[in-house]
């Protein structure tokens, strides 16, 4: 709990102000009407004194009943008021902020062991983190001259969740073998059997073929393909003019976060790269609570560079997936596809609300356009990755 330290409202101080001034004009003209005008108003400011000093013995909780919701879903909180000591509390006011607005709620007096309860409705139709509190409680005079506040709850953030879909592994491309999927790459020891070639000093004799050897005379080891352990790159574009609204942000947003809540069910290495930084990922909450973080707007990067930074954060990832809006040119999406390896698929996804389901090429990259996230497992369905 925390008292303010300040308890004079700008009326009560210019009350006193205009209380000195009478006082000095009394004592210069000897107008006994200001010497009444100014012994009523620090008569009012005494009274507000009376009405401010004292103890404020209050319970104060708040409660949500879920920190974590998605987009539209209904989230409530409880306040709740009690008076634990054995005398009457006066009335007073206490404000709960709700990210950038403040809920004020009125509490009457409260009898002996009384308690108050008041429910709100916290807004959920946007993806944010939304701090609650601190609760405070205001006790002053009826005329406002004096103002005490208390800090009773510190703040709570309450996550609202982006929406997501569901995504099959097989539907968005991932490789589901356990032991990942085939490079161009050679290696004298992997799982993926390529080719026979001569012996070399050095090489492991547990690769001879001894049947090729019987048939041709000489020594002769197998030679594999090195094979990769399925990982997922997810970069997110973050650029206003890459987006034709606020709208195709957010479900940009959601494509990007239901792709990568699939690879972190599917036990894939993941890697989720923004404009500034990459996003936790160690459980879908934490990921998602990353998501509710994201700001849109201001200035940053291309999605080209988001994607040069995805390369470095995740050199060996075996398939990258560029979301962004519908905004960026060909030119400007092959800027973003070139800094991946051959080793990587790529693939593109651009959003704005209201388009259809639409699949093209760019070189040989694959391009959805999508206008709905429920079309998000049918357009990956229909891509061969």
């Amino acid at each position: 709990m925390r008292v303010a330290e300040l308890p004079v409202r700008p009326l009560g101080y210019g009350a006193l102000a205009v209380a000195i001034a009478a006082f000095i004009t009394w004592s210069a003209l000897g107008w006994v009407e200001f010497l009444y005008l100014a012994i009523g108003l620090l008569v009012c400011l005494l009274a507000a004194i009376g009405f401010t000093i004292g103890k404020q013995s209050y319970d104060v909780s708040l409660d949500i009943a879920r920190l974590r919701v998605r987009v539209g879903e209904s989230a409530f909180g409880k306040l709740q008021v009690s008076n634990p000591t054995a005398r009457r509390q006066f009335s007073a006011e206490i404000t709960v902020p709700i990210g950038k607005n403040t809920v004020g709620v009125k509490v009457p007096g409260l009898a002996p062991r009384a308690v108050f309860d008041e429910i709100f409705q916290i807004p959920t139709h946007k993806r944010a983190v939304i701090p609650l509190g601190p609760v405070c409680s205001a006790r002053g005079d009826g005329l406002g001259l004096l103002s005490r506040q208390v800090q009773w709850v510190e703040v709570q953030d309450l996550f609202v969740h982006p929406q997501i879909v569901p995504i099959e592994g097989a539907a968005a491309g991932f490789v589901a073998d356990l032991e990942g999927r085939a490079t161009k790459e050679q290696s004298t020891s992997d799982v993926a059997f390529h080719a026979l070639r001569d012996y070399e000093v050095g090489d492991d004799l547990r690769h001879i073929h001894w049947k090729t050897v019987a048939r041709v005379g000489k020594l002769m080891v197998r030679q594999f393909d090195l094979t990769k352990r399925s990982h997922l790159v997810v970069a997110l574009g973050m650029r206003p003019d890459e987006y034709a609204d606020d709208d195709s942000f957010e479900l940009a947003v959601s494509v990007a976060a239901s792709l990568a809540i699939q690879a972190i069910r599917d036990d894939h290495d993941l890697a989720v790269v923004t404009a500034d930084r990459e996003l936790h990922h160690e459980t879908p909450t934490r990921l998602l609570d990353d998501c509710s973080a994201l700001e849109f707007g201001g200035p940053s990067d291309p999605i080209a560079l988001v994607a040069r930074r995805a390369v470095q954060t995740a050199p060996d990832a075996s398939m990258a997936i560029l979301v962004v809006g519908s905004k960026p040119t060909p030119t400007q999406m092959m800027q973003a596809i070139v800094p991946f390896g051959v080793d990587t698929r790529v693939l593109v996804i651009r959003c704005e609300p209201g388009l259809k389901v639409a699949r093209r090429s760019i070189a040989t990259t694959p391009v959805i356009t999508l206008g709905d996230l429920a079309d998000l497992p049918r357009a990956l369905r229909a891509v061969e990755l």
